[in-house]
């Protein structure tokens, strides 16, 4: 497995090796001892799976506030996305950044997300996919959301965002300036 750090410090681009013949491919999608030896150590408790219907449905962006804050380590299983992540830890040299990845079920790369990071992903094709693992447990009453259009995130997300399929949750979701952030860097 290759780790890699990408330009957003702390988030990291994992690209787990296939090892292939005429029956198909076999990947090692998590190895601990890997990540340990990468200086990453995370216990997850709790994989995630959904499924989305269409093309252009976005998720997010969501956070889980402490004490039940979660990283996580997402792949598409089927399909593809792009994967958002955007730094709003306080005091961090990062805020408000973004980064974001295409993970695509044919190459099997995977995008580590870490506490005090804002998640979001855009299906990029119909009948997607995708898995994460947690390190806590889903929390409602520290289920938290940003808009995906807020401006002074900027976010490209590579398509008319009017057009983008939302949850209620998400359609309503406030900017960040206009939420009690939960997060510092460093902590």
């Amino acid at each position: 497995m290759n780790i890699f750090e990408t330009e957003l410090k702390d988030v990291f681009q994992l690209e787990p090796a296939r090892f292939g013949d005429s029956r198909g491919w076999f990947s090692e999608t998590w190895n601990r001892r890997a990540m340990i030896q990468a200086g990453i150590d995370l216990n997850f408790v709790q994989d995630n799976h959904s499924f989305s219907a269409d093309k252009g449905t976005l998720r997010g962006l969501h956070y889980q506030a402490p004490p039940n804050a979660q990283d996580k380590l997402v792949r598409a299983t089927r399909g593809s996305i792009l994967d958002v992540a955007v730094d709003i830890r306080v005091g961090s040299p990062n805020f408000g950044k973004w980064i974001s990845v295409v993970l695509s079920a044919q190459d099997g790369t995977q995008l580590l997300i870490p506490k005090g990071f804002l998640h979001a992903f855009l299906t990029l094709e119909d009948n997607t996919e995708v898995q994460y693992k947690c390190t806590d447990f889903y929390a409602p009453e520290s289920d938290g959301s940003v808009s995906f259009s807020d401006p002074a995130l900027a976010i490209d997300w590579g398509i008319d965002t009017d057009t983008a399929i939302l949850s209620d949750k998400d359609s309503k979701a406030p900017l960040l300036k206009d939420i009690e952030n939960p997060f510092v860097f460093g902590d």
